[in-house]
């Protein structure tokens, strides 16, 4: 960390390699098909780290690799994208976290594949051992891909004070971490995502507000809501309830990253102290300058940008 600034933002969670490959016709199945292949490091927490780090928020990074190519590539891209690996847990003879997705000639996923065994064993004890880390930095973030025991240690133990905000990522781990839900000092779900959290409907503006009511109650302390092109809907145990917009991208690239640029902006606007207003903007527009690449991760996403995108779409 010699060449590197303190890191406001911890991330503990998955890092992986991606896989996607694209038939160029009709997929023959129980056959070789020609195809497109592609490449790149990915992971929820990594993702929006890598967003942080190119927003010019100082970051590190908390998880485990294998002594692996791909866990070389994790590290080596970590890093030239700005992120702090120097705290990573290299484990020897382990196969690293990786991710393949099957898609059709159309680009419809046809199958994924996932293999994330090595953050499923770690120990309370790597954050133990990084808990200075965790305790002074401005905030964590982490998803719910982690074994509940970690990410309820990490709540309720290593993190201190230091407030940790979590992506739910998919219904599935939703409900994996529903009964520490009321731990965490913000939640990013979407819709389906907050119904689990909640046990309630959310299929309605008034259902989203009785579901994010029902979480407060329950000790978490914001709620960012995506929905889409509709904006998200945030609300706190500070008394804050608001539905937040801008104005629709006219023509959207890759949604891929979207969520992750979301949450990188939500937690980079708590840190920088913005009014809720001023934050919910700020992730609407990183969610947006997301949206505006080919690639998971827009090589031009910076403060610059999203500042300019959020003054650009606002209503």
């Amino acid at each position: 960390m010699s060449e590197q600034k303190r890191p406001r933002v911890i991330g503990v969670g998955a890092a992986n390699v991606d896989v996607h490959g694209q038939s160029r016709k009709a997929i023959v199945m129980r056959d070789s098909n020609p195809s497109y292949m592609a490449s790149s490091v990915g992971g929820v927490t990594r993702n929006i780290l890598e967003n942080l780090a190119r927003q010019g928020v100082p970051v590190a990074l908390l998880s485990a690799v294998g002594d692996d190519l791909y866990g070389e590539k994790i590290v080596r891209d970590s890093t030239a994208a700005g992120i702090d690996m120097s705290h990573l847990r290299v484990k020897h003879g382990a196969v690293s976290s990786t991710y393949i997705a099957i898609l059709d000639e159309r680009g419809d996923m046809l199958l994924g594949m996932s293999d994330m065994r090595i953050i499923e064993d770690l120990p309370n004890a790597y954050l133990d051992d990084n808990v200075w880390l965790l305790r002074e930095a401005e905030a964590i973030v982490c998803d719910a891909c982690l074994p509940l025991p970690l990410l309820d240690h990490l709540v309720s133990e290593a993190a201190g004070d230091t407030p940790v905000l979590i992506d739910p990522v998919s219904t599935a781990y939703a409900r994996q971490m529903e009964p520490i839900a009321g731990k965490f000092a913000a939640i990013k779900p979407n819709v389906m995502e907050l119904s689990i959290l909640s046990g309630l409907p959310t299929g309605t503006e008034a259902e989203i507000e009785r579901a994010c009511e029902a979480l407060l109650k329950r000790g978490t302390k914001r709620i960012a809501v995506s929905r889409g092109d509709k904006g998200c809907y945030y609300a706190d145990a500070e008394g804050n309830r608001v539905f937040r917009a801008l104005r629709p991208v006219s023509q959207m690239v890759n949604a891929t990253g979207a969520g992750d640029a979301f949450m990188a902006g939500l937690t980079h606007a708590l840190v920088d102290r913005l009014s809720v207003e001023e934050m919910l903007d700020y992730a609407l527009a990183s969610g947006i300058t997301a949206i505006q690449s080919m690639t998971t991760i827009n090589p031009d996403m910076s403060d610059a940008l999203v500042r300019e995108n959020r003054n650009r779409y606002r209503l």
